[in-house]
């Protein structure tokens, strides 16, 4: 993957980090997962170490945001995971 990535969503954890991951690879779109070591070699959820960054190229952005939006407007109400948009308020 080229070096232009850009954070598109947190997720708690890696199961919903792969989650979002294979949603966006279904759409054609490469996917890194970032989350620090301790967090998953224990395979926690919650708090700094349970972050897992979901990144895309920096092209895709724009579409990845969209079908994570779409998810969440779908009545996905059991996400916790955050868009960077969220993040933004």
């Amino acid at each position: 993957m080229p070096n232009n990535l850009v954070s598109v969503y947190i997720a708690h954890g890696q199961v919903e980090a792969q989650l979002i991951k294979s949603l966006l690879e279904a759409e054609g779109i490469p996917v890194m997962i970032a989350q620090e070591g301790a967090g998953a070699a224990y395979g926690l959820t919650v708090g700094i170490l349970g972050i897992a960054e979901i990144f895309v190229r920096e092209q895709d952005a724009g579409k990845a945001k969209e079908i994570l939006e779409m998810g969440e407007s779908n009545g996905n109400e059991g996400n916790e995971g955050k868009s960077e948009k969220d993040n933004e308020t």
